[in-house]
């Protein structure tokens, strides 16, 4: 499993592809999302939303019959072409969550943590 560096106060994290859908200027927008955490989530994205941004998002956790209905905020982006190694996209902090749906998605990223080998990367294959 590829973790992501930890900041400080920053939720542990896990690179795990999910198909995540979001509201924008223009509708609902299907994307990966790359990188989750109990706290938030990477949309590998060629057009990322402007910082400071609050969405809808409808994220898939397999396994799960429904989508799981969060509200994010975007907090960070990175746009095609920038020099560095993160990917094109936005990175949105889980805004408003209760404790439920908090709940699931730290024990997702937990259970990919413990079950994922630790040197590969942690993508699945977009079934």
């Amino acid at each position: 499993m590829a973790e992501t560096p930890e900041k400080p106060n920053r939720a542990p994290r896990v690179e795990y592809e999910l198909p995540v859908a979001y509201s924008s200027v223009t509708g609902f927008v299907t994307d990966w999302a790359v990188n989750l955490s109990r706290g938030g989530l990477y949309i590998n994205t060629d057009k990322p939303l402007p910082v400071d941004t609050v969405v809808r998002l409808l994220v898939t956790l397999p396994g799960a019959h429904f989508p799981v209905e969060l509200k994010g905020r975007v907090t960070r982006t990175h746009a095609m072409g920038t020099p560095g190694s993160e990917s094109p996209g936005m990175a949105l902090e889980f805004v408003d969550v209760d404790d439920d749906k908090r709940t699931r998605i730290g024990e997702f990223v937990e259970r990919l943590r413990a079950e994922l080998p630790s040197d590969i990367p942690a993508s699945n294959n977009r079934k």
